[in-house]
């Protein structure tokens, strides 16, 4: 089959074959324009970003699947490359997980990942969090496994139990998720590189590593980690983060100077930022229509 007659799920598959493939999380189409620009293979919707972006809240589960869904839509529109996306824990049961499904790959999302968390759920690297049982979790894996209409599209089990009930835990479940049809395990908050390295050991399925500042994982590279045997590796939060920190950088000079013109040099100009947006096509194509004779 052609790159080109590939379902979006299809081409993330396809990427994943590669092994190694670094995922940044983009919280905005923008931003996803400018990752695939920059030669990325796949981008990101964060829960995390999504949720501080969208409505100053944090990632405790408070944004609805509704609101992923209809954000995950600028996404796929904007850029051609797969788009994957958090579906934290499912937002129900397993008959909520069927919806989740249908309306993020009616969205046109490559995949999504579900967590094993108890609600209300935490970033998965902070204390305090709480996991179902792997039973409820297999659960909500076979609800979304029969609920997509594109067998490409991909189920990634994201399994949060390492922080909670240990490393052992961690790979039995991951092994049940797999039993249950998920396609690829997202192990959250491995604590060291011999934990990357033994998981990929014991799990022999294709696995996205979370790379994630401050948080209780150590910063590996992409090629670290698939020698180790990671076929792909998230950086959810890393441009959010950079953009926040500019931003507030640039707020507290322009309320202490009154002018911009002191940090002109750290914007993106007036015709970068046409370039990315594609203005010219859409002038181009505005005066073409009036131009057609009447038609």
């Amino acid at each position: 089959m052609s790159h080109a007659s590939l379902t979006s799920g299809g081409r993330f598959r396809q990427a994943l074959q590669q092994g190694g493939v670094a995922i940044p999380g983009v919280f905005n189409a923008l931003v996803a324009r400018l990752a695939e620009r920059a030669g990325f293979k796949a981008v990101y919707q964060s829960g995390a970003a999504l949720s501080a972006s969208l409505a100053a809240l944090p990632d405790v589960g408070l944004v609805t699947q509704i609101e992923f869904a209809e954000q995950a839509r600028y996404l796929t529109q904007a850029v051609s490359i797969p788009v994957i996306s958090d579906a934290d824990t499912g937002f129900g049961e397993p008959l909520s997980v069927e919806r989740t499904v249908c309306l993020f790959e009616s969205a046109g999302l490559a995949g999504l990942h579900l967590e094993d968390q108890e609600l209300p759920k935490r970033c998965g690297h902070l204390s305090g969090k709480k996991v179902e049982t792997s039973a409820a979790m297999v659960a909500k894996i076979r609800a979304a496994v029969a609920a997509r209409h594109d067998p490409q599209f991909v189920i990634i089990a994201r399994t949060d139990a390492r922080g909670v009930l240990g490393f052992n835990e961690a790979r039995d479940r991951a092994l049940a998720y797999l039993d249950a049809g998920a396609d690829m395990i997202f192990p959250e908050a491995l604590e060291t590189p011999a934990e990357f390295e033994r998981f990929a050991r014991e799990i022999k399925a294709p696995l996205l590593a979370n790379m994630t500042e401050f948080g209780k994982s150590p910063l590996l590279t992409a090629k670290q980690l698939h020698e180790m045997g990671f076929a792909a590796v998230l950086f959810p939060v890393t441009m959010l983060r950079v953009a926040m920190h500019a931003v507030e950088s640039a707020l507290g000079r322009l309320a202490a100077e009154g002018t911009q013109q002191g940090f002109l040099d750290t914007m993106q100009t007036r015709a970068e930022l046409y370039d990315v947006l594609g203005y010219t096509g859409f002038e181009e194509r505005d005066r073409a229509y009036f131009d057609s004779g009447g038609v």
